[in-house]
């Protein structure tokens, strides 16, 4: 039976956007490679850290939820726990509670961008309208 887990890891503030895509997606390719069912990623950027860890204040946050068995979380925590460029982990086995907020986060997060792209539209038009006048 497949688990629905969501992780959540820090990479060093130091790396460029290249390093960052290429760390992310050697670890979507474990859980590919152990038939895993990615169902979200996403990309928080650079944020200030609670606390430094390993001197650092800043870290690039990414996201991935997943639908997996047990053990794949294991060869995932091993494959972050080897990597340099990682600063702090933490994946948790999500129930149908915390499912169905994701879900609605996402929904919200997404009707979001769909609103601000529609106002960056009005007003490329307008602009363009006043152009034409």
């Amino acid at each position: 039976m497949l688990n629905h887990y969501e992780t959540l890891f820090i990479m060093t503030p130091v790396l460029s956007e290249k390093q960052i895509k290429e760390t992310a997606d050697k670890f979507k390719k474990i859980l590919k490679e152990k038939k895993s069912k990615i169902i979200y990623t996403d990309s928080w950027g650079l944020r200030k850290l609670a606390y430094p860890i390993k001197k650092k204040a800043t870290g690039f946050y990414y996201l991935i939820e997943f639908e997996a068995k047990g053990d794949t979380v294991s060869e995932l925590e091993s494959g972050l726990k080897r990597e340099e460029k990682i600063l702090r982990f933490l994946t948790v086995k999500m129930d149908k509670h915390s499912i169905a907020f994701a879900e609605k986060t996402r929904k919200e997060k997404n009707n979001q961008s769909n609103t601000d792209k529609e106002k960056d539209d009005k007003k490329v038009n307008k602009k363009v309208s006043k152009t034409i006048k």
